[in-house]
């Protein structure tokens, strides 16, 4: 036991977490020289083409005499529920900054998690072998937050190699082992999971007491369901089939269960048929962002419910409920973390699933308290009752930090003024790098808020932020015509004061978007029942007098008379419905 040690790595994004597990692997010999690539354990197409990691990932590795269990966590504030979830599973972990960008929000938000689990940290600084690295000013950052010694603090190049060997010395000296629990009944916590076509649930264990193999029955505490263990196993990071796995081990466990919902992430798993005490579990993640999952074709609903189960079970901080939308039919209202989140479900969908989705503007939820007394949480433009029967409204408020250079920090503090941020304070890590305390709803952090902090900053700041609490706010229903309908995908809620503003932005955008038709399409932005912006796209005009060599003028006028009843009895008789393409939803979303 004392030769196991359980660790993860955890960074901002980009600081290099998959690339020092990479070196990681090749310098255990887990894997093949042949079978390796970069960012081996980002497995999905959608993680290596955008290089970031969305999954967390365990693999097993052999150094010296010692068995190293390794988690690689995300970086990006969307997936921290990811993080906190490793961090559960292990006794210490790997603190990486990069060393020409120094702490970024990430890198403290993770600390925090961190050391709330009690885990032993390890700071490395990465990318030393770049020309501009600041090894003693990060060093410096390091220790003022980690409270540690400029000896403790590892330096380290995860692309060469240089440096990582030290790495792993320090995992095994200063990393405490599990304790030995082989002798007692089993207890394992689940921290992730998947399905499998043939075999069913697999589910990612971390054995905190006992031991399980193939053949043993176990019972999942939260469902009370029981099942036979069909096979036990590690990652190698693919799944390799093992005989047992005993206390402190990650690995997984193949259970036959076909319905996906009875494994839930952060159960215990026990002996079936004896009590025991169910291990803590997880904080219940809070979804911050809601948009409507729609598909183009309504016969495809089925299979849309089948492919968010699925990615349920993988991705336990999505939550979903079924929805009905006179425009747009079935499909189903969803919770995620933050726009990232949205983005990459929506992705893994059309790719994983092949399915072709039409997603509503994002919103978060409002508190609403009615005149007549009855309060309920709004999700969505369509919940909105009228104006005159509510009472108030109150807003998602959120607790942000933004780390910058102090250079930067007017034009931070100018763009958290026109996002309605409150000002709290500012604090300095050193003479250079400051910490900017805001208060900020949520709504005016979801649409490009990021885009634009990384714009003033000239790609320098780093946002991390938390929920605080719900405050009262003045919010109203926007809805956008299309051809004189309603689109009801394109609706938002939006402050009362800004109301006209945004209404302009969206029907410009949708002018610059929208495919021209053989009729002129009115694009307007109403608010009850009044038209507060608007614009007309202009019709594709064919020339009907083209054939015509001369002869009178009142030939010409005919065939264009004509032409112009044409377009109005196209459009008196409902062929002026608009098919509204994907990329203007999009402009919409972006404002």
């Amino acid at each position: 036991m004392k030769k196991i040690k359980n660790f993860c790595i955890i960074a901002h994004i980009d600081h290099g977490k998959s690339t020092l597990a990479d070196r990681f692997l090749e310098l255990t010999n887990t894997i093949e020289k042949r079978d390796m690539k970069a960012q081996l354990l980002d497995q999905m197409d959608i993680e290596r083409e955008r290089g970031i990691t969305i999954k967390l990932q365990p693999v097993r590795m052999s150094w010296r005499d010692y068995e190293f269990n390794l988690i690689d966590t995300p970086g990006h504030v969307d997936f921290s529920y990811e993080v906190s979830r490793s961090l559960a599973a292990v006794e210490g972990a790997v603190l990486l900054v990069d060393a020409t960008q120094g702490v970024q929000a990430q890198t403290v938000a993770n600390l925090y998690l961190a050391l709330e689990q009690d885990l032993t940290i390890i700071p490395v600084i990465n990318k030393i072998d770049l020309p501009n690295a600041q090894v003693n000013k990060v060093r410096h950052e390091i220790c003022k937050l980690t409270d540690s010694n400029p000896d403790d603090v590892l330096l380290i190049s995860a692309k060469t190699g240089e440096g990582v060997e030290q790495v792993l010395q320090a995992v095994a000296d200063r990393i405490s082992s599990p304790k030995d629990d082989n002798e007692k009944n089993l207890k394992a916590l689940i921290f992730d999971s998947n399905f499998d076509e043939y075999r069913g649930v697999i589910a990612q264990v971390r054995i905190t007491q006992g031991q399980v193999k193939a053949g043993d029955k176990v019972t999942f505490f939260s469902t009370h369901k029981t099942a036979d263990v069909l096979e036990v196993g590690f990652f190698n990071p693919k799944f390799k089939k093992t005989d047992v796995l005993r206390s402190s081990d990650i690995g997984y466990i193949v259970t036959g269960l076909k319905e996906i919902e009875l494994c839930q992430v952060g159960d215990t798993i026990a002996p079936a048929g004896i009590n025991i005490e169910p291990l803590a579990g997880y904080k219940e993640v809070k979804p911050m962002v809601f948009a409507g999952l729609f598909c183009k074709e309504g016969n495809e609903y089925p299979k849309l419910r089948e492919a968010i189960e699925k990615l349920k079970l993988n991705d336990a901080a999505l939550i979903y409920e079924p929805e009905n939308s006179k425009a747009l039919g079935f499909g189903f209202r969803c919770g995620f973390l933050g726009l990232l989140h949205l983005e990459v479900i929506q992705e893994r969908l059309r790719r994983e699933y092949n399915l072709d989705l039409v997603v509503t503007v994002p919103s978060v939820a409002y508190k609403l308290k009615q005149k007549n007394g009855k309060e309920s949480v709004v999700h969505s433009p369509q919940e909105l009752p009228s104006p005159e029967s509510i009472d108030s409204v109150a807003e998602p408020l959120m607790k942000a930090d933004i780390f910058s250079p102090k250079e930067y920090l007017g034009q931070i503090m100018q763009l958290l003024a026109q996002k309605r941020g409150t000002y709290l304070d500012t604090e300095y890590l050193d003479e250079n790098l400051a910490v900017l305390h805001y208060h900020i709803p949520l709504t005016t952090l979801l649409v490009d808020f990021y885009d634009k902090l990384k714009s003033v900053s000239s790609g320098y700041a780093s946002l991390s932020y938390d929920f605080l609490e719900y405050q009262p706010t003045q919010v109203i229903k926007l809805d956008i015509l299309v051809a004189e309908e309603k689109v009801e995908s394109l609706s938002s809620i939006v402050y009362k004061d800004e109301a006209y503003s945004v209404g302009k932005k969206i029907v410009n955008s949708l002018k610059e978007t929208l495919p021209r038709q053989n009729f002129v399409i009115k694009i307007q932005a109403a608010v009850g029942g009044k038209i507060i912006a608007a614009e007309r796209l202009s019709a594709f005009r064919k020339d009907v007098t083209a054939k015509l060599y001369g002869g009178d003028y009142t030939r010409k006028r005919k065939l264009l008379e004509k032409q112009k009843k044409g377009k109005k009895k196209m459009m008196a008789q409902g062929q002026g419905r608009v098919d509204i393409p994907p990329e203007a939803f999009l402009a919409v979303l972006k404002k």
